[in-house]
């Protein structure tokens, strides 16, 4: 039997509006212990931002607390669908060069998946699994 989106994602993940400030995406994603959250104008999802895009695009580039999500978040926007083979999955993000992917149901967001949870499932030996599995750090 094929694995599937479904199998490996995280459901319902957390989403935030492109007008909603850094320093509350960052807030959080402390929250929530997420490095990554989905992007949405009104309900329509446009992007990802990250733990790393608010550093990099964001601090490192000057811009304040108060810089919207809009303006540091990915702005390549790729999907895969719950029914959908894994394998369509790791296609996806390695053409699109990108960590995680929202999965939706037609235009509903139903879950998120990333690349450690590829690697839990397809290769649980990996440093990667070992990594995605471990208690954060904190």
């Amino acid at each position: 039997m094929v694995q599937t989106v479904a199998d490996v994602m995280t459901p319902a993940p957390t989403a935030v509006d492109v007008s909603d400030s850094v320093q509350a995406a960052a807030q959080t994603m402390a929250t929530q212990d997420v490095g990554a959250l989905v992007v949405q104008t009104e309900s329509k999802i446009v992007g990802i931002v990250t733990d790393r895009d608010l550093v990099v695009r964001g601090l490192a580039e000057g811009l304040g607390l108060d810089a919207t999500v809009g303006q540091v978040a990915s702005e390549q926007l790729v999907t895969v669908g719950p029914g959908d083979p894994v394998q369509t999955a790791v296609e996806v993000m390695r053409d699109a060069a990108v960590r995680r992917v929202p999965v939706m149901d037609g235009d509903v967001l139903v879950g998120i998946v990333a690349i450690g949870d590829l690697a839990v499932t397809r290769d649980p030996a990996s440093a990667l699994a070992d990594i995605s599995e471990a208690e954060p750090n904190r």
